[in-house]
């Protein structure tokens, strides 16, 4: 019998065909573009509004209901619930685990995620901050609009001391680009012991309870660690309160991770210097959040990880992971997701 696959969220045809070629006698790919929300953007997975008719409405409520195996689910929890053959699912995010809790996903349910794909396009972003801010592009700009040549001294950004709250996949990203510019790097990991293929690319590994006097000696501070009862909140006051006056703060996690009330204290009073924000507590960011106005505040609507030829990559993982799922190799599938961890 085949392997019934649901295709939930928006996918370009040609990469649907590299998942049935995986193994057309065993692999039955249900993809009904009509049932899929158009899309706003290439590598849309949530895709613009759709109101399904009452026909499209019995047909998508039938597939979820015979789906073995889905790439991406519902973010509903009541349609979610009439997946019951459901047995495993390829999400196309990394950080998913609170998504899993709240939707009410079965616990024998596989997960696995889209980890690693996100790492240079999230790090990329990160150094075209510190590059513009450090090297005053805001200044440059000014000057050009103002027709006016003056020579000044600028800053540099060899030397400079970056500090990344995780340790996994995205710090992997920071950290390569962090040794080109001759930057020290630091990272915040949950577990100093568990051994990473990319440890030598940090200068310094420290625990969680360095937090503080990590974050005293750091030219910038880099928030990459996923949202989990455990870090929620992580970044609060007293850890603003630690960072160097002028410290540039990047956030490419969660919003929950931070107390952004006291980041907006910090910026406004200029202990920040500068903040770059892909994610919100809110998304999307309310029309009257103060962040959207302040001069040393960059808003990103959670698309820094978006870049043309994510899906390839994301299917490159699940057709991996296909072919393990189809010959009973389950430990060999990548990205598994830690439901107590929640990563």
């Amino acid at each position: 019998m085949s392997t019934r696959i649901f295709i939930t969220s928006p996918l370009e045809p040609e990469h649907v065909e590299r998942i049935r070629a995986v193994d057309p006698a065993r692999v039955d790919v249900d993809y009904v573009p009509d049932l899929l929300p158009p899309t706003r953007y290439i590598g849309d997975h949530v895709g613009a509004a759709l109101k399904r008719t009452d026909e499209q409405q019995r047909r998508w409520r039938e597939a979820l209901g015979t789906a073995e195996v889905m790439w991406d689910v519902p973010r509903n929890v009541e349609q979610l619930a009439l997946a019951r053959r459901l047995r495993w699912v390829q999400m196309t995010s990394t950080g998913v685990g609170q998504l899993m809790k709240n939707l009410g996903l079965r616990s024998d349910v596989l997960v696995t995620t889209a980890r690693g794909v996100h790492a240079t396009p999230l790090a990329e972003f990160v150094f075209m901050v510190l590059l513009a801010h450090w090297r005053g592009l805001g200044h440059l700009q000014a000057e050009q609009r103002a027709h006016r040549w003056t020579r000044y001294c600028g800053e540099g950004v060899a030397g400079r001391r970056i500090a990344v709250i995780g340790a996994g996949d995205l710090a992997r990203g920071l950290a390569e680009r962090a040794r080109a510019f001759e930057m020290t790097t630091v990272a915040i990991g949950r577990d100093t012991g568990k051994t990473r293929a990319h440890d030598g690319l940090f200068d310094e590994i420290r625990p969680r309870s360095d937090l503080r006097a990590v974050l005293a000696g750091a030219d910038a501070v880099v928030v990459t660690v996923p949202h989990t009862p455990e870090t929620e909140g992580m970044i609060d006051r007293s850890a603003f309160a630690a960072m160097k006056p002028g410290v540039v703060f990047v956030n490419i996690a969660r919003g929950q991770v931070i107390d952004e009330a006291a980041l907006l204290d910090g910026l406004r009073s200029g202990r920040i210097g500068f903040a770059a924000l892909d994610v919100a507590s809110t998304e999307p960011l309310p029309a009257d959040s103060p962040f959207w106005d302040l001069p040393n505040v960059l808003v990103s609507p959670h698309s820094a990880s978006t870049v043309v030829g994510e899906n390839a990559k994301i299917v490159e993982i699940f057709c991996w992971n296909l072919r393990c799922w189809l010959d009973g190799r389950l430990g060999g599938m990548r990205n598994v997701l830690d439901r107590a961890r929640m990563y």
